[in-house]
């Protein structure tokens, strides 16, 4: 899960302060019920296609993913679902692995596609009461660019067929050169070609050059 993605600036957003979820009455009990929401908020009228969501865990044994996600070209309201559900970010709740790891969750591990996202909402659980606090910190999100990603790909396949691994092969110049000077000599053999049959000559034993001429 650690990682970040290279040389893509992450998308201007905004984090709402996290929303711990209480048992009771919130005025008189302050026992917390061991899940926090935090969401994102992306830049107002510019649906993101994200690529990734990195942060560094502090204390979450769990984390949801949901989406907010706009259809492009339609009335129709914005709709939540579900991209990704329980990824563990600790091995154990209860002790200090993975507590503080820093994390990277790629659309490829999410459920649906997290295209045309207008808001990001994580849902953060610790069920073991060993630590006081719980959140997710330097939450970035990275957008996806599938035009480069294909751009970035032709590029590397150009350059693969400029300089190919020629050791051991014969020069592509020559190879080229002698396929078309037999081009060439087909083309030149076909148009002298007579369209009368020659038949076979035979004065004593032997071939009148003459009589074998083409010209």
């Amino acid at each position: 899960m650690s990682g970040s993605s290279d040389d893509i600036t992450p998308v201007s957003c905004t984090i709402k302060p996290p929303v711990h979820l209480q048992i009771g009455d919130a005025k008189a009990d302050a026992a917390q019920s061991g899940v926090c929401v935090v969401d994102v908020t992306l830049p107002f009228g510019k649906p993101v296609h994200i690529k990734d969501i990195t942060f560094k865990n502090h204390y979450t044994a769990s984390v949801t993913v949901r989406l907010l996600r706009r259809s492009p070209g339609q009335e129709a309201p914005a709709k939540w679902c579900t991209a990704l559900r329980d990824l563990p970010l600790m091995e154990n709740p209860h002790t200090e692995g993975g507590s503080q790891d820093y994390c990277s969750v790629h659309r490829a591990q999410m459920q649906v596609e997290p295209d045309h996202v207008i808001s990001v909402r994580l849902i953060l659980r610790q069920p073991s009461s060993a630590w006081l606090t719980f959140s997710l910190e330097d939450i970035s999100i990275f957008p996806h660019n599938p035009e480069k990603e294909v751009s970035d790909w032709l590029s590397d396949l150009t350059l693969v067929e400029q300089h190919p691994d020629l050791e051991g092969l014969t020069d592509p110049q020559t190879v080229s050169s002698s396929i078309q000077q037999m081009w060439a000599l087909t083309e030149v053999m076909q148009t002298n070609q007579t369209t009368a049959s020659i038949g076979r000559y035979d004065v004593d034993g032997c071939y009148d050059i003459k009589l074998l001429s083409l010209t």
